[in-house]
């Protein structure tokens, strides 16, 4: 975990959004601080043009550097990327855990962690865009730096499913198809174009309780 402030997504379009981080861009900034905000901006181009269509010239220009300055932090648009999935994926990973740390019982801290999950996604869109993008899963090298924070999550997910007689390996599989309902519902809700709220609220109790009851009904 990083003890720097999580990277956020502005309420202004993309463009907007990367020119006002960009504005330190110029200033000569601590290496952290520069890298932070290369990450930053990174993140609202990535977010809006995906990966593919997204070159480093662009995210140097995003940030007001020359390409160089941008090549000492990141060797490669990969390197960047992967570095920033690893930095959302932490982040997400912390609001699964603080969750489920305040929640008691096998049931709260399942549904907990859900609406955590769930909330996070609604409330930071781009993000989840850039960890979850369907179009990057098809790219064997994204898609191992995604696996990864799946994997993370998972086992935050294995860790709250105390079902007698279920092997290690079950609960692994179970926490990644718990996992894999809250990725769906997410980029489903996000692609019609919802947002965060009292509705995103609801909608993810109601899912979450999905998630318990299905739980709930194996029987070993």
């Amino acid at each position: 975990m990083t003890d720097a402030p999580p990277l956020t997504t502005p309420k202004d379009s993309p463009a907007q959004a990367a020119r006002q981080v960009a504005r330190a861009g110029t200033a000569r900034l601590p290496a952290a601080e520069r890298r932070r905000q290369l990450l930053q901006v990174a993140l609202e181009t990535f977010a809006a043009k995906g990966f593919h269509h997204t070159s480093m010239n662009e995210v140097a220009d995003n940030a007001g550097v020359t390409k160089p300055v941008l090549y000492q932090h990141f060797k490669s648009k990969q390197a960047l990327y992967r570095e920033l999935v690893d930095e959302l994926g932490a982040q997400l990973e912390q609001e699964v855990f603080e969750a489920v740390s305040n929640a008691t019982g096998p049931r709260q801290q399942v549904e907990e962690g859900f609406r955590a999950y769930f909330r996070w996604a609604t409330c930071q869109g781009p993000a989840f865009r850039v960890l979850f993008s369907e179009r990057n899963r098809a790219d064997p090298a994204l898609a191992e730096a995604v696996d990864r924070v799946e994997a993370v999550v998972a086992d935050r997910v294995a860790e709250l499913i105390d079902i007698e007689g279920l092997s290690e390996s079950e609960r692994q599989v179970l926490a990644f198809g718990v996992v894999g309902i809250a990725e769906s519902t997410s980029r489903r809700w996000l692609g019609l174009g919802l947002g965060a709220g009292t509705d995103a609220e609801a909608f993810a109790n109601q899912v979450a309780g999905l998630a318990w009851s299905g739980l709930r009904g194996i029987s070993p």
